[in-house]
């Protein structure tokens, strides 16, 4: 099966800035800083790279001259309205790589803006609420079962089509449409309000995106953590879910050349997404219930935690792309929801594979034929960035 595969990278700036286009008394109008980050995702040509296995090397590498014009400066400097938006805009142009996907700006660690190749910006902003719940409808026994609590995020996302002034888009817009939101949510019990009797992760997000369109047109979709390893996503008619793992493994580039670092036996800490797509249930409210996810992967998590990647026999190599098709290769054997899988080395530095479309679209086939068949309605994740 041909995968897509996409590289990421990103590196961290620091830096000063005015808004001049805000007024006078906003807070980001004066002279101010951040510790940015700013990331890239790209889809490489053949033969990138100075070595088979070497593409996020040479992304990062790429990417790393025109942050560095960009460190310890005042962005006025460089461009004449460094909003996050612009910044975006501004890296993307710097960066001489091609098969770029989109480049994105975090001036916070709960905010950020994006432009893909397309011109579309989108911004995002994460907010936070502390709430009890209990789901109503799982098996007896089930620890979800029992009246609980979480710190929720939840992150609104809002696009702007190419063309369309930045000033139609804000973070303080964002704000003002999550706010009524946050009032309702907060140390609150979600399942004494109207229309959360069940309140799953998919169905939490699909309740705050129907109260915050209407209010904000531009936006594209509503992302909820239910802790820092869970969460689902809902656009207006899909939903994703996705389950986090961390994994600790030895590994060695079996194609660097001689000498070379990545030659050498070394590891990492990888940060480790996986990407599901199935039908809600309708009396459970889930698509795939999180716990089963975790179940159902661990032999597979057992095969590469604390483990010598570069010593499993089917590995092709011990980069990124390559152990994280292997994972959705070997996943989709016990998780055929299983859709992508994002694997990073380090914080925003890694690989996203995704089945390829002929793949996703049999796949939504025949979910879709399960569903008609359980007299289910057709509510189907596409989550293939």
């Amino acid at each position: 099966m041909t995968n897509k595969i996409t590289y990421v990278a990103c590196a961290p700036f620091e830096a000063a800035r005015r808004i001049e286009a805000l007024p006078d008394q906003h807070r980001s109008h004066g002279l101010h800083g951040h510790s940015f980050m700013a990331s890239v995702r790209c889809c490489l040509p053949a033969d990138f790279g100075t070595y088979p296995g070497g593409e996020l090397d040479a992304v990062k590498a790429a990417l790393a001259p025109s942050v560095k014009q960009l460190d310890y400066v005042l962005l006025n400097d460089q461009l004449d309205a460094p909003t996050d938006q612009n910044l975006a805009r501004w890296v993307r142009d710097q960066t001489p790589l091609a098969g770029v996907q989109a480049v994105g700006i975090q001036s916070t660690a709960n905010q950020g803006a994006e432009i893909d190749a397309s011109g579309r910006k989108e911004l995002w902003r994460r907010y936070f609420f502390h709430s009890a719940h209990q789901l109503p409808n799982v098996p007896v026994g089930h620890k979800c079962g029992n009246m609980h609590g979480h710190g929720f995020e939840a992150i609104l996302h809002a696009r702007l089509q190419a063309g369309e002034s930045d000033l139609e888009l804000s973070y303080d817009q964002l704000d003002a449409c999550w706010e009524p939101i946050r009032q309702q949510l907060d140390h609150a019990c979600l399942n004494e309000l109207a229309g959360l009797s069940n309140p799953t992760s998919e169905m939490l997000s699909s309740w705050i995106w129907e109260r915050v369109k209407p209010t904000l047109s531009h936006l594209t979709a509503v992302t909820v953590f239910e802790t820092a390893s869970c969460g689902a996503n809902y656009d207006g008619a899909r939903y994703q879910i996705w389950k986090e793992l961390t994994l600790d493994s030895a590994l060695q580039f079996k194609r660097a050349p001689q000498g070379h670092l990545r030659r050498q036996l070394h590891g990492y800490t990888y940060t480790l997404r996986l990407h599901l797509c199935a039908p809600l249930d309708q009396v459970m409210g889930w698509t795939v219930d999180f716990g089963d996810v975790k179940a159902l992967f661990d032999p597979v998590f057992q095969l590469i935690d604390h483990q010598p990647l570069h010593e499993i026999t089917d590995l092709k190599d011990g980069d990124t792309a390559s152990v994280a098709r292997w994972i959705l290769q070997k996943g989709r054997a016990a998780l055929p929801e299983l859709i992508r899988v994002d694997l990073y080395e380090t914080r925003g530095c890694g690989a996203i594979v995704s089945v390829d479309a002929g793949a996703l679209v049999q796949l939504l086939a025949r979910l879709k034929a399960e569903a008609v068949a359980a007299h289910e309605p057709d509510s189907l994740v596409l989550g293939c960035d």
